[in-house]
């Protein structure tokens, strides 16, 4: 592989042909910050390079470049704190505070927003450029999220995972200048565009645009995260299970092998269940006409004996057995063992096939 030799806030790093100023940056240490960035998107080579919050001075180039999107030449000199580059992105965040509700004190996002981690690293209190507003309607057509456009920043997130990770294209960007928002077909609700509910704009939004409905509100500083995998199928997604107190409160994915960071609209939402009141704690058996509940020692008896019956009066033709892909390859595993060794039947398939 051909590799550059770059210099970066005086350090000398070496990296290959095709890497960005962003990523020479993260080798060596040097933080630089970003609201429009995903990780995710270096595979499709293209950044959407929209906030202009990372930009960085280069030797012998007049404008200031975008790090997310520059890509590296060899030789090249930069400077990432300069006093140009700082100004730039103080100019950038109160661009866009000059549209921003500051209502940092109920916004769910509070703790844990990009804009507000930046305005603090760079001590932006209020806007310099105080003026008109956009006055978006609330969207709350779609059943598990939110759209407050008002706190848009028109980074583009939403729109990039939508279009190019999801495939779904539900929403674009419309209009152009100050009035540019994303929007669905016909700048409409989300009820009446393609949206499959997976979430994925939620978890990228990087402020409070897009927020879950969720029963239970919390604060990022107040949940327990815990890290699991999807049970829903086999794909085996990662993610945080967000909990506070005893209660599951939210979902946040993680970046594994098989989803990089996504989930479908059951692993992002479909965790209320788990606090439902009917979700079945005990196994329970029926004893004269009504399910009392059983030790499992009592349930699993009960069942093995009758089978052991069933088997005895009717053979084993009278089995036959359906795995779920809710569970491991181990379980699936032993289960087919206990269907073809306990039971003595064939007949035995996956709810995948079906």
């Amino acid at each position: 592989m051909s590799m550059l030799n770059i210099t970066i806030d005086g350090q000398a790093v070496e990296m290959p042909v095709g890497s960005t100023i962003l990523e020479a940056a993260k080798k060596v240490g040097i933080e630089i910050p970003t609201l429009c960035h995903l990780d995710m998107e270096k595979q499709f080579n293209q950044q959407a390079a929209a906030c202009r919050i990372c930009v960085v001075e280069v030797e012998n180039r007049r404008n200031l470049a975008p790090a997310c999107a520059t890509p590296l030449m060899n030789n090249m000199v930069i400077k990432t704190d300069t006093p140009r580059v700082i100004e730039a992105r103080k100019t950038v965040l109160h661009l866009m505070l000059s549209d921003h509700p500051l209502d940092c004190l109920t916004c769910e996002k509070a703790g844990n927003c990009k804009l507000q981690d930046l305005c603090y690293q760079y001590g932006i209190e209020e806007t310099r450029f105080p003026g008109l507003r956009n006055d978006f309607p609330l969207d709350d057509t779609n059943e598990f999220y939110v759209r407050d456009l008002n706190k848009c920043v028109a980074c583009r997130r939403c729109v990039q995972v939508c279009t190019k990770f999801q495939s779904t294209n539900a929403i674009g960007f419309g209009n152009r200048g100050f009035t540019t928002h994303p929007v669905a077909p016909f700048d409409r609700g989300m009820d009446a565009s393609d949206c499959v509910s997976c979430g994925n704009c939620v978890s990228v939004c990087p402020v409070g645009a897009l927020l879950p409905k969720n029963k239970e509100k919390y604060r990022s500083w107040e949940v327990k995260k815990t890290q699991t995998t999807c049970s829903y199928c086999g794909v085996g997604c990662q993610m945080n299970l967000l909990s506070k107190g005893n209660k599951v409160v939210g979902v946040e994915p993680l970046s594994g092998a098989s989803n990089d960071g996504l989930l479908c609209v059951k692993g992002k939402f479909g965790f209320n269940f788990i606090n439902h009141p009917d979700r079945l704690t005990t196994p329970l058996i029926r004893k004269d006409g009504e399910l009392v509940k059983a030790t499992w020692d009592e349930a699993l008896d009960l069942v093995a004996s009758k089978a052991k019956a069933i088997k005895a009066e009717f053979g084993s033709e009278a089995f036959a057995g359906l795995s779920s892909a809710r569970v491991t390859n181990e379980e699936n595993y032993l289960f087919q063992k206990m269907v073809r060794a306990g039971f003595g039947t064939n007949s035995v398939d996956h709810c995948a096939r079906l």
